[in-house]
């Protein structure tokens, strides 16, 4: 059963359910796909609220009738260095959902809305630095891979994602 979600724009007083989401969600979701000697060091680092992003007005939460947040994501504006097109763009942020909830509609919910605000502001491409496990769903949203990418995290900790991307044009036709 699908629960009522709402969906809202983050704001700083939501760092505490973030970081629970977060820490929720990204060591269950991610076990399947990387092995333990990468999760043990960068999911502590990945599975941190980022205050910027709570406070940029990009960032959005789905919540359930009692407020608790089942997925949070958003986006900020950024440059695709050697990517096709010419226009505004962005990237996508710190998507994550409930691993309890998942398969619901949720996330898709989320970055629907994501995907909305970000092309209201004019924005044509979004980017995403995406982790193996979420390939599918954002390929099930209209974006492409383009290829793997490791994400540095600290001095020594490397994080292997796929960059992926969306022409938000196509949502406006």
């Amino acid at each position: 059963m699908t629960p009522t979600i709402s969906l809202r724009r983050a704001s700083p007083a939501d760092l505490a359910a973030v970081d629970a989401l977060l820490a929720r969600s990204y060591p269950r979701l991610l076990a399947a796909d990387y092995p333990p000697s990468i999760l043990v060091l960068a999911v502590p680092r990945i599975a941190r609220a980022r205050p910027e992003l709570l406070a940029s007005g990009t960032y959005f939460l789905a919540e359930d009738v009692r407020g608790r947040v089942l997925a949070a994501g958003g986006w900020t504006r950024g440059n695709l260095a050697g990517a096709e097109g010419s226009g505004d763009s962005g990237n996508v942020r710190h998507v994550a959902t409930d691993p309890d909830m998942t398969r619901r509609g949720i996330g898709r919910a989320l970055m629907a809305q994501v995907m909305r605000d970000a092309c209201g502001a004019g924005v044509e491409w979004l980017d995403c630095l995406s982790t193996r496990t979420a390939v599918p769903f954002y390929l099930a949203l209209g974006f492409r891979p383009l290829h793997p990418v490791d994400v540095p995290l600290a001095p020594g900790i490397i994080f292997p994602a796929v960059r992926m991307l969306a022409d938000l044009r196509q949502a406006k036709s």
